[in-house]
């Protein structure tokens, strides 16, 4: 792998790299994965059951004024086009290396950020077997987990992609979409399997969340050559790539985000709110209750109202989000828009929070997905029909 490519990888593939590197000549490959079987997939749309893409997704609107209205969800299942996800590191399984049964964590995971997309996208979601929070706590603290594999992972989602392209794509535009390891991982695939070659053409866009995707100063390409940033939701074949954190906590410098691993580079960031830059609000998509606030000060979105019943919350006007360069970094800054006169929450939750106090340096990488969920379903569809558009000509 090269430095490029390591430095594009979110921290939970970077750590995971560093901790299995002892153990990875002597630990033989793990048995492939059967991608026939239902059983490897979170989400298809031909699985009957246990599909965890059909999943109630209602919204209660919380505006500025306290006032509240309800917004149904609704998948397409005529949808023309598929998005093809891989999570960030979420398993608590006791390993290095996470087992292939779906727990609480991949559910949840795939219910925050990808199932909103139905409403624009065929959904493919398979199990991978990743490194594991448990192997991520150890190498954090300085005792490595010894043992697995650094390509397990990686070798499971190109297993996932190719019976995907053999069996399921026929022909359609796919959108892949990833978060933090997930999101290393479409960077080795995107790189090795599909950047230069053919299927680069069926793929309408790759959606990079909680990474540091290196570009050369400049310009919109760099570890990618025929993928550049998208600087428009009319371009495809591109890539939309970011890490966030609030205005008010920059990067500090030992931060893993935001910053490109060689001094000709810089950490590629495509707002999904304004892919021409500029500052925009950001249509939220918060889990209810869990992202309120950090602080506890208030624990309902509207003061001395109780919280609505939907699992999610959306806050028109409460965030808006710009792709800045500063300090020797490049990320999506969030800024909130506190009103302290009306009776909505001035704050949301979303921190890393480690014994009471927030690591800076993860920035607003729990809810990367949640800040913009609602722009991306906006970009996805409009690429998708700017596809669709190309592939009739």
């Amino acid at each position: 792998m090269t430095r490029k490519m390591l430095g594009a990888l979110g921290l939970g593939a970077v750590l995971a790299m560093t901790a299995m590197a002892a153990g990875a000549q002597t630990a033989p490959a793990a048995p492939k994965n059967d991608y026939a079987k239902p059983e490897t997939w979170l989400c298809r749309p031909d699985k009957a059951t246990d599909n965890y893409c059909n999943v109630d997704l209602s919204t209660t609107i919380v505006k500025g004024d306290g006032s509240e209205t309800t917004e149904a969800y609704k998948a397409d299942p005529k949808a023309p086009i598929d998005c093809f996800y891989v999570y960030p590191t979420v398993s608590n399984d006791p390993g290095i290396i996470s087992g292939m049964t779906p727990t609480a964590a991949e559910i949840n995971v795939v219910k925050a950020q990808f199932a909103r997309l139905g409403t624009k996208c065929r959904l493919y979601a398979p199990m991978y077997r990743q490194f594991t929070l448990t192997a991520l706590r150890a190498a954090q603290s300085g005792h490595p987990m010894p043992g697995g594999r650094p390509t397990t992972g990686y070798d499971d989602v190109v297993d996932a992609w190719n019976y995907y392209l053999a069996h399921d794509n026929n022909g359609r535009g796919v959108v892949l979409v990833g978060h933090s390891q997930g999101s290393g991982v479409l960077t080795q695939l995107i790189s090795k399997e599909i950047d230069g070659k053919p299927v680069e053409k069926k793929v309408i866009s790759a959606v990079l969340m909680g990474t540091r995707l290196p570009i050369d100063k400049g310009k919109d390409t760099g570890l990618f050559k025929d993928f550049p940033l998208c600087r428009s939701a009319s371009q495809t074949q591109c890539a939309i790539a970011y890490s966030s954190f609030r205005d008010t906590i920059p990067p500090p410098e030992n931060s893993l985000f935001g910053k490109a691993p060689s001094d000709s580079q810089i950490a590629a960031c495509a707002n999904p709110a304004a892919l021409g830059g500029g500052k925009a609000d950001l249509h939220a998509y918060l889990s209810n209750g869990a992202q309120i606030t950090n602080s506890g000060a208030q624990s309902t979105w509207v003061k001395d109202k109780p919280n609505p019943k939907t699992p999610f919350v959306s806050t028109p006007g409460l965030l808006t989000g710009e792709c800045v360069q500063k300090n020797g970094f490049s990320y999506l800054e969030v800024h909130v828009n506190a009103v302290p006169a009306d009776p909505r929450t001035d704050d949301i939750a979303g921190d890393v929070v480690q014994g009471g106090k927030v690591n800076a340096a993860w920035g607003l990488h729990l809810i990367d997905a949640n800040l913009v969920m609602g722009n991306l379903v906006d970009v996805v569809g409009a690429e998708g029909k700017a596809w669709l558009a190309k592939a009739k000509k």
